[in-house]
């Protein structure tokens, strides 16, 4: 017998949306799982996220059953999922940001202008989202917490967390080399135990990058290089005139 569907036997914890109401615009992402689309559904734009791969289903089996377990305004919301149709597509739908991901704003040319005050604000609403997720019961350890990750709304005042292909339940046996290496806490990829202090590693990483304007690590060539540095203590320079307070927040 063939094995279940891993993101069809999820459906129970999503809305069965149908895939004839979707009316696609535009590619907006790709990415090693497929392809995000740009799409008006009842009304609304939406993100349409496909996967265009059997390996990828056990990773959006997993971002459904988090998302359907979130709700919070720093947290993308997940509408529903497609999983029953003829063309036999398989995608979730959800929330559309239009600013797209911070990691843009942080790094394409023209640098688009902030304010030290837009920097705090963004890791302000990712610390909500984090610390939400962690006091849940079981807590949501996210394990893939970076700029690309991170999408914004509003004119970009308003900060959305994404991208749970990567999350677990604490309970579940947390061992896996999971998440990006540059924002990596060093016990993730050396493979130990590991707990909610992951994700709170790479929020310090983020607050670095969002007040430098610098990619973390960016003389580093490969992901093994910044994971050598990491394990042997290197962490991203110290700001000049950053206020000891801030500081301390991205060293602790």
């Amino acid at each position: 017998m063939a094995d279940r569907d891993p993101l069809i036997s999820q459906k129970s914890f999503v809305e069965e949306i149908d895939y004839n109401e979707i009316h696609q615009i535009q590619v907006v992402g790709k990415g090693s799982f497929g392809v995000v689309w740009k799409a008006h559904w009842r009304g609304n734009y939406v993100a349409v996220k496909h996967i265009e791969s059997e390996a990828e289903k056990k990773a959006f089996a997993i971002e459904v059953r988090q998302l359907s377990r979130v709700s919070h305004k720093n947290i993308v919301k997940l509408y529903g999922a497609c999983t029953q149709n003829p063309q036999n597509r398989v995608c979730l739908v959800m929330e559309y940001a239009e600013g797209g991901s911070l990691y843009n704003v942080l790094h394409s040319r023209p640098f688009p202008k902030y304010t030290a005050g837009h920097a705090m604000n963004w890791a302000l609403q990712c610390a909500h989202g984090v610390a939400y997720l962690h006091n849940m019961k079981p807590s949501v350890i996210h394990r893939d917490l970076k700029p690309p990750n991170l999408l914004l709304i509003s004119g970009g005042t308003m900060l959305k967390i994404c991208d749970f292909g990567t999350a677990c339940d604490k309970k579940t046996y947390m061992t896996n080399n999971k998440g990006s290496a540059a924002w990596m806490a060093p016990e993730v990829f050396q493979s130990s135990n590991y707990t909610e202090k992951c994700d709170v590693y790479s929020w310090g990483i983020i607050l670095w990058e969002v007040l430098s304007r610098r990619k973390p690590f960016e003389d580093k060539a490969t992901a093994y290089t910044i994971m050598w540095a990491v394990y042997s203590g290197q962490r991203p320079p110290l700001l000049e005139d950053c206020p000891r307070p801030i500081e301390n927040l991205y060293t602790r």
